[in-house]
């Protein structure tokens, strides 16, 4: 179900103006307590108030309140259902583009994820595609000192995998660049003709500091956000990893904080994977953001049965006062 929904009190509806016919509620309350009073000055007319007991017991006025509540709320959820409320639901998408940013610098090479960072981020990337709809687009980016699309938009997976398995360390990390290089693959994703361009999503994962670059992770991270781009981040490794480099060794810590800020920034997740098996997670709950995604639908079932339960709390307060009456 498609439309404007529009927000009334903790509810959206399709249809709010037809709520309107919820003022007829207060006039029957008002009218209730009014027919209540002027029962009740009948009634002092009797010279023995006991008569009026032995007509309605005093035990059933509070079943005939319930039921008057009860067929008002019914009578309120069944001119909800009208209004035609909205819910959401998770469906599952036909059409995206999701872009594969790659770590591919020096602090790759530790080995702390066994085989290596580098290559034990192949094969998950490679199963993570494996398991996407065969009508997505996928595109893959190098991150490293000369961030640039590999591979654009493209349902050809074995393509997207050869593309993958050809990857080696290169030096330097340009986090702004490799994301500003996703947003332009996903700006020329191939698309259907008449139809709206498939929503993007980057999932970037990295494991170092951003070293340079010509656009900062900030202002490429407002770039994805001014282009509704969601940009999911996983940082790579553990707090122990190190390389040796020249002779040297160096502590190679993933820069956590750093890809926070592009996820959050953007209204994406960060993730943390200090393993294969992390990884592998981590993937799988990226999978289920891609491909579901959330839709406003008509639940005015669910409100129909509302009014249907209060209206039979009410039938069984009717039939209980009945069954009492002499």
């Amino acid at each position: 179900m498609t439309g404007d929904t529009t927000q009334v009190w903790l509810w959206e509806f399709f249809n709010p103006e037809r709520l309107w016919a919820l003022l007829v509620l207060p006039v029957l309350v008002i009218a209730y307590i009014l027919l209540l009073r002027l029962k009740r000055n009948r009634g002092m007319r009797y010279t023995q108030t006991g008569i009026v007991g032995a007509v309605l017991p005093r035990q059933s006025q509070w079943r005939r309140h319930v039921s008057v509540a009860m067929a008002l709320c019914s009578l309120a959820a069944i001119t909800g259902a009208w209004a035609r409320p909205a819910g959401t639901e998770q469906v599952p998408r036909e059409r995206a583009t999701v872009v594969l940013v790659l770590d591919l610098s020096q602090s790759m090479q530790a080995t702390d994820i066994d085989p290596t960072r580098l290559d034990a981020s192949k094969q998950a990337a490679k199963d993570f595609i494996a398991q996407l709809p065969a009508s997505y687009n996928i595109a893959l980016v190098a991150l490293s000192g000369n961030s640039r699309v590999l591979a654009q938009p493209t349902n050809d997976r074995g393509m997207i995998n050869r593309y993958i398995d050809a990857l080696t360390l290169e030096d330097g990390t340009h986090i702004g660049d490799a994301l500003m290089a996703a947003l332009d693959a996903i700006a020329h994703a191939p698309g259907e003709p008449g139809e709206d361009p498939a929503p993007g999503m980057v999932i970037m994962l990295s494991d170092g500091s951003n070293t340079g670059g010509e656009v900062s992770p900030e202002q490429a991270a407002a770039n994805a956000r001014e282009q509704g781009v969601v940009v999911n981040t996983i940082a790579f490794g553990t707090l122990n990893g190190y390389v040796d480099l020249d002779g040297q060794r160096y502590n190679v810590a993933p820069d956590t904080e750093a890809l926070q800020q592009i996820a959050v920034a953007t209204g994406g997740a960060a993730v943390d994977a200090k393993s294969a098996s992390q990884l592998n997670n981590a993937y799988d709950q990226m999978r289920s953001d891609v491909t579901y995604e959330d839709v406003k639908k008509e639940v005015t079932a669910r409100w129909a049965l509302y009014a249907l339960a209060f209206a039979f709390v009410a039938s069984l307060g009717a039939v209980s006062m009945a069954a009492r009456w002499p």
